[in-house]
């Protein structure tokens, strides 16, 4: 198989990123984080100061957002707002929700989709967010639905802050992120689910490397790599 498309898709802490990364190294293809995209979209009408449920505000807005990826030596996407890199901007835990918010909004989606198919249609991508497979690449050779217990994802993710130097009490984390896999699973425009040819993948009982090796078992089944 010359060119083929992974779609990864699963609720917020799932390991979604890390291990597409990871997965996307080995494989030797593109790794494209569509959530990092919501969210730089999300950090310029935080930035501005703009209401994100406000829809008409946010789609006034999109003609003066320019969102480009650029990739590191090594193999890093590294996301650019009208130039400038956001990378660790984007990160910043209030940013999540104003992600989700801008993501539930139709016009912005159809801003972002072709964009997305595009970069399928270039090269092998292994692409993750909340509705890959379902919406942005039906298609797909291969689709995953990457899941955890929600604590499980909490801990996680409070560990993760704990690194990038955000830290937050668990109880906040695990309460945002109930909140979000609400948002997300009920959202008008392409709410989170699993696409019925989706191989679920639960990481709850498993270490990194245990989920990396159960993606990979995947990939090679579906691609016959």
């Amino acid at each position: 198989m010359s060119i083929y498309s992974v779609a990864v898709d699963g609720p917020s802490g799932a390991g979604k990123s890390t291990l597409s990364k990871a997965v996307a190294r080995e494989l030797g293809i593109v790794y494209v984080d569509t959530g990092a995209i919501y969210r730089t979209i999300g950090y310029y009408i935080f930035r501005e100061g703009i209401d994100p449920k406000d829809a008409g505000a946010v789609v006034a807005a999109l003609p003066l957002i320019h969102v480009d990826m650029c990739y590191s030596e090594d193999g890093l996407q590294h996301m650019l707002l009208n130039g400038e890199d956001v990378t660790e901007q984007i990160r910043l835990p209030e940013i999540s929700m104003y992600a989700s918010a801008v993501s539930a909004i139709p016009p912005v989606r159809d801003y972002l989709l072709e964009m997305q198919r595009d970069m399928a249609r270039r090269s092998s991508v292994i692409m993750d967010g909340r509705d890959i497979g379902t919406v942005v690449l039906p298609d797909a050779q291969v689709k995953i639905f990457l899941t955890a217990d929600v604590e499980v994802r909490a801990r996680r993710r409070t560990a993760e802050l704990e690194l990038r130097g955000t830290p937050k009490p668990f109880e906040q984390v695990l309460e945002e992120m109930k909140q979000r896999d609400w948002a997300d699973s009920h959202r008008d425009a392409a709410p989170l689910q699993e696409a019925e040819d989706a191989i679920r993948v639960d990481t709850t009982d498993m270490d990194f490397q245990q989920s990396k090796e159960a993606i990979m078992q995947v990939i090679r089944r579906r691609t016959q790599l």
